[in-house]
């Protein structure tokens, strides 16, 4: 078992090095990690410059100048001599629920994976700050293990799991879970410059929306870890026959405007 492991809150956060303890016991561990915290990166590659990667002397670490996609593109095209039996992401340091994973450079990094064809799972902690990271890495070994044994499909599979930063003795249980839904984020926050122009931070993402029984949000406040199976088919398969009333016949010999808009 070859397991690439990678993150977005950088090479030297206690999230990745308690993942990688973690998972060691299931056998050869490779950590391909960004240079430094790219919290929000999403899926975001690095096209406009070349990437350099350092490997650390006496470890399975490489540190790569990139985003956490960046990590597991260059870890499966080219910087590993074989492809991985498993990706897996995190752990982060914040959730990564809801509509947090179309941001979230810690999912990104397991979709990377399941884009190559590798089972991939991110990991993340729903508060900040790192309390009982041995209870999650614990959690995340739970995890992967039942994964592993009772798996019966082929193919990939991208799971996101969030975990409540509880003693590992305290968890309520694991839910599987679909997503739910934030408000809309807080409105910025304006400051000037030293240098006189305005800038802007971002405000905090929003509040649960959706937070019904069954959903990610549900179950970690309810002591539960949160797996939520997830896919990256983005179409929205209910309004194909809608979308083709609105645009079909505008353009093209059927039309009739013989190519005139």
């Amino acid at each position: 078992m070859h397991i690439l492991i990678s993150n977005d809150d950088g090479y030297r956060a206690p999230g990745i090095n308690a993942l990688a303890a973690a998972m060691r016991r299931f056998g050869r561990v490779t950590i391909v990690a960004p240079d430094h915290n790219h919290s929000g990166a999403s899926n975001s590659l690095t096209l406009n410059r070349p990437l350099t990667v350092e490997h650390m002397p006496g470890t399975d670490l490489y540190v790569l100048s990139g985003t956490p996609s960046d990590c597991v593109h260059v870890a499966m095209t080219g910087l590993l001599d074989e492809k991985p039996d498993l990706v897996v992401s995190g752990i982060n340091c914040g959730a990564n629920m809801g509509d947090d994973t179309m941001y979230s450079g810690t999912v990104a990094a397991a979709i990377e994976g399941y884009l190559f064809g590798v089972p991939a799972i991110a990991f993340s902690q729903i508060d900040k700050g790192w309390a009982e990271l041995d209870s999650a890495a614990k959690i995340a070994e739970t995890v992967v293990e039942r994964f592993l044994e009772r798996r019966s499909q082929q193919g990939p599979v991208l799971l996101n799991v969030n975990m409540p930063n509880m003693p590992y003795g305290a968890i309520a249980g694991i839910r599987a879970t679909r997503l739910g839904r934030r408000q809309s984020a807080e409105p910025v926050i304006p400051e000037m410059s030293p240098r006189g122009f305005p800038i802007y931070w971002l405000g905090a993402a929003g509040k649960p929306a959706d937070a019904a029984e069954g959903t990610d949000f549900w179950a970690t406040s309810h002591g539960y870890v949160s797996v939520t199976p997830l896919q990256v088919d983005l179409t929205n398969h209910q309004q194909v026959s809608a979308a083709e009333h609105w645009v079909g016949g505008a353009l093209g010999a059927s039309s009739g405007s013989n190519g005139k808009l």
